[in-house]
């Protein structure tokens, strides 16, 4: 077998760290045998050893730079431990065979041990990726696989390894088959659908959440076939809306119907109204005003929600059904550090009948253990799982509890006697807390969750109010100011901010239940949008949090195979710098520096006769892209990546370190445009596909990134518009762009993506994709990541997607000001009909890359008013006003207004 340069230099380093490692073993064992025993002396040795050998093997022999983790030291340990014992028993058998053959014994044995480790090594615990795109796979004698097998046939299974291999068959190969971080995500969330299949389907009698009731339907437009599927998941309703306090961590959540969860996957609570006669009042089980044309947000004739943003964020659900009145107030109340879950109730009836509050053992994902409840007696309340407390401010008029034998608690109403605690061993226990509500009166009821293990004080309430109050007023002192007659707009863009806020604590979470957690990509466009309407400070606070991610190698790690992160943290970084006037900070240079080799390092080499040529190499990337491949998402991020890390060096003076990544830089880009000729070559036409192997698809939306966000093409390359159309025209759902991949819905973040890249080219296709993402937000002013086609609901990820709310700021800022090479474009975006308003319309202060900038429009009868007012880092950069239907007009310098006229026919 023929063994290539690389193998041979690999299998060099590997016997020279082999060599030290022995060495050290040999050196630590005779220095201590003469202070300790044999035993404890070489076994301090072994160990010390052992470190030495995983540091060296790691990033000497298999330049491995992924960051240290428990399972590869885990995998580290089990081979040498393995190896041991290889050692051992040929040693010990070979001695057997030939008693006098000591050397060989140790000579054949060092071998086989070698050998043994060296394939585990390379194969399992550190498998690398060769520098010319081809990848080390697991040896197809591995013996796991022929255990597997055996094991698979014998129970009547497909064998797993044939079905894995198959499946890697239609991706590129990669050194990141399928991010562990995914592949949590989907263990997680179909661990969840068992349960739910297990508890939901056989119990339909029960009180369930929104999404269940309408999932599990078959007269409803959402219902599902669930046949022999093991796993039941929201895929129809997936909407929420999280509630609290600026730099908590903790997220309530509400859904459509009102039902609130108050800790993060956990239990809620549900309220309904019990009449003595007639229909009761289920928020869940009143049924959904259909849509028309299949567009917007499902909503009821019966039930109306909304978000108010007076003095903190408050979720208002009022459902009506008859006589029967509801109404919830939910809020985070307190500070970060004492925050508290409060929801105030508002009942009435026509009739006597009872308002229940109810303890539900699920949540918008589906059942969520509850094994124990206790009744409180001081003060009034729940415990709950001995964990979590639920506390009234009014006596219950009776409170019943049931466990999974009895039912739901909604069923046993009728009972007269109360009891205090109920224990169910398999998690479905469930809590009503009864209210009598006399004919024609209302009853108020306030039910504060405590948010952490802190005490509590009951008549500290109103002060919590404040304190929660002062905390948003701060956090939002700075912040670009609106005005346009657009209220639902209006409306949108305070709902976008309040998001990003409440989900930047430090770090940047792109959602606040299943991806409350960290991604640079996520990051990168909510901290832009932050930027971009004045909130500096926040975002300085979250770009300190980065060097804390970055490996010893120099890459940017929140998920395994995102080649795109190294140039999303430099973008970002440079953002901020550009958007303050600020220099870097001191402290961020040695990961700047890492960070920009790491890029160029890891291209692919310019003389493979492959279209990938010079190209980062085959990843996961953005996992709404499709399967591993060679996405020019990510080098364009590479791109901008590298012409980041170039300023930024530039900016610390060291001048070779940003000549060297100019120069890198632009060697990409020519690989780009080598590349993307091919591409057009074999699709007979200039649009970008998602990769040079990929026909085009939904996937050629990562593309586009080379426009908005990053303007490495000009707005009117072709490649770029010859893209856009082909998405306008083949990928279009209810006027939003519907992504076939993962997301299988309507995404509103890259719908306005294309918006961007139609705004930046003057194309006035940008508002009605604009529009179409705006009468998709729901009554709360969030977007689900993916949208549902018919429900209207969110059928895919998080069900309040932060990042959607920062394209919608970026979307609104770039209407009225954006950067463009050396100029800024002012008014671009804003739409005739806000024109005819006769109203003013005004943005500001506004931060660029130039400068902050206040402007406003005052329509004058036949006369537009176009004034502005700068407060530049150095001189006034050149400044063209774009006002759809006029004439782009170029400002004289020092001139601060613009009066433009109607001419005949506009």
């Amino acid at each position: 077998m023929k063994i290539d340069k690389n193998t041979r230099r690999e299998i060099i380093r590997f016997i020279i760290a082999g060599t030290i490692v022995n060495a050290t073993d040999f050196s630590i064992y005779y220095i201590l045998f003469h202070f300790l025993s044999f035993n404890i002396s070489k076994g301090i040795s072994f160990a010390c050893a052992g470190i030495v050998g995983y540091f060296l093997i790691k990033f000497f022999t298999f330049k491995n730079d992924k960051p240290l983790s428990y399972g590869e030291v885990g995998q580290y340990v089990l081979i040498n431990s393995s190896a041991l014992g290889i050692n051992v028993f040929t040693n010990h058998t070979i001695l057997r065979v030939w008693p006098g053959a000591i050397f060989l014994a140790l000579i054949i044995a060092t071998i086989l041990t070698g050998l043994f480790t060296y394939a585990c090594f390379k194969w399992w615990v550190f498998r690398t990726l060769r520098k010319k795109g081809f990848y080390f796979m697991q040896p197809r004698w591995f013996p796991l696989r022929f255990i597997v097998r055996a094991v698979a046939r014998r129970q009547g299974f497909l064998d797993p390894i044939k079905i894995i291999s198959q499946l890697q068959n239609f991706a590129q190969p990669s050194e990141v088959t399928v991010p562990m971080e995914l592949l949590r995500f989907g263990v997680v969330l179909h661990a969840r659908g068992l349960i739910n299949s297990l508890a939901i389907q056989h119990n339909l009698d029960w009180i369930w959440p929104y999404w269940v009731e309408c999932q599990y339907n078959p007269r409803d437009q959402a219902f599902i076939p669930r046949s022999f599927s093991l796993t039941q998941i929201n895929l129809t309703h997936r909407n929420w809306t999280a509630l609290g306090v600026p730099d908590g961590t903790e997220f309530p959540l509400v859904d459509p119907r009102g039902l609130l969860t108050p800790y993060f996957d956990s239990w809620s609570i549900d309220v309904w109204i019990i009449p003595e006669v007639g229909e009761p009042l289920i928020p869940s089980r009143l049924p959904a005003a259909r849509l028309p044309d299949g567009q917007g947000q499902a909503g009821s004739p019966n039930v109306l929600q909304k978000m108010v943003m007076d003095d903190n964020l408050c979720v208002i659900t009022e459902s009506h059904l008859g006589k029967l009145n509801l109404r919830l107030e939910a809020q985070v109340i307190g500070s970060a550090q004492v925050p508290i879950c409060q929801v105030k109730i508002t009942g009435s009836a026509g009739v006597r009948a009872r308002l229940v509050v109810s303890l539900r053992p699920y949540n918008p994902e589906g059942v969520s253990f509850i094994n124990n409840i206790t009744l409180l007696e001081d003060p009034l309340g729940w415990q709950v799982n001995q964990k979590h407390f639920v506390y009234f401010d009014k006596i219950p008029d009776q409170s019943i509890f049931s466990d999974y034998n009895r039912g739901d608690v909604y069923s046993q109403l009728s009972l007269k006697e109360s009891e205090s605690e109920v224990s169910c061993k398999v998690g479905m226990a469930s809590a009503a807390a009864v209210f009598i509500l006399e004919a024609g009166f209302s009853k108020e009821i306030t039910v504060s969750v405590p948010l952490t293990k802190n005490k509590i004080e009951k008549g500290s309430y109103p002060e919590y109010r404040e304190t929660a109050k002062i905390a948003w007023k701060k956090s939002l002192q700075g912040a670009c100011v609106l005005q346009i007659p657009d209220q639902h707009f209006q409306f949108l863009y305070a709902a976008a901010i309040h998001t990003m806020v409440l989900h930047s604590p430090k770090e940047v979470y792109p959602g606040p239940y299943i991806y409350r957690q960290f991604w640079f990509r996520d990051a990168a466009f909510i901290l832009n949008a932050l930027l971009c309407v004045g909130l500096k400070e926040r975002v300085l606070r979250a770009l300190d949090c980065f060097r804390a991610r970055q490996t010893a190698g120099g890459y940017f790690l929140s998920q395994e195979g995102e080649w795109d992160s190294n140039g999303e943290a430099l973008w970002i970084m440079l953002q901020y710098c550009q958007m303050t006037g600020n220099i870097p900070p001191r402290e961020w240079k040695e990961s700047i520096t890492k960070a920009g080799r790491w890029i160029y390092k890891k291209l692919l080499s310019t003389s493979l006769q492959f279209p990938h040529a010079g190209l980062l190499p085959s990843g996961f990337s953005a996992e709404h892209l499709g399967p591993n491949d060679f996405y020019y998402w990510d080098d364009f991020w590479a791109v901008a990546g590298l012409k980041a890390a170039a300023f930024l060096s530039a900016a610390y003076k060291d001048n070779d370190e940003a000549d060297l990544f100019e120069k890198e830089s632009n060697a990409l880009l020519e690989s780009i445009d080598q590349s993307l000729k091919q591409v057009s070559f074999r699709l007979k036409r200039p649009a970008m596909p998602a990769s040079p192997y990929r026909r085009m698809d939904s996937g050629a939306i990562g593309s586009l990134a080379a426009s908005y966000p990053l303007r490495v093409f000009k707005e009117n390359d072709p490649r770029i518009l010859d893209t856009a159309d082909f998405l306008m025209k083949n990928c279009l759902v209810h006027g939003g762009f519907f992504h076939d991949m993962t997301h299988s819905g309507i995404n509103p973040y890259l719908t306005l993506q294309l918006a961007q890249v139609f705004l930046r080219a003057g194309d006035p296709r940008y508002f009605s994709l604009m529009t179409a993402v705006a009468n998709l937000a729901t009554p709360t002013g969030q977007w689900p990541e993916s949208i549902h086609p018919r429900t209207g609901g969110g059928c895919m990820g998080d069900g309040q997607q932060v990042w959607a709310a920062a394209e919608w700021v970026m979307m609104i800022r770039n209407c009225f000001v954006r950067e463009e090479g050396d100029r800024l474009i002012l008014c671009s975006g804003i739409p005739r009909d806000w024109l005819t308003k006769n109203q003013t319309i005004a943005f500001g202060p506004a931060p660029t890359s130039f400068g902050d900038i206040q402007i406003s429009l005052k329509p004058q009868g036949e006369n537009i008013l176009i004034e502005w007012r700068g407060f530049w880092f150095a001189k006034e950069p050149p400044i063209d006003i774009q006002l759809p239907g006029f004439k782009s007009v170029r400002i004289t310098p020092a001139t601060n207004s613009l009066e433009l006229k109607y001419e005949a026919g506009q």
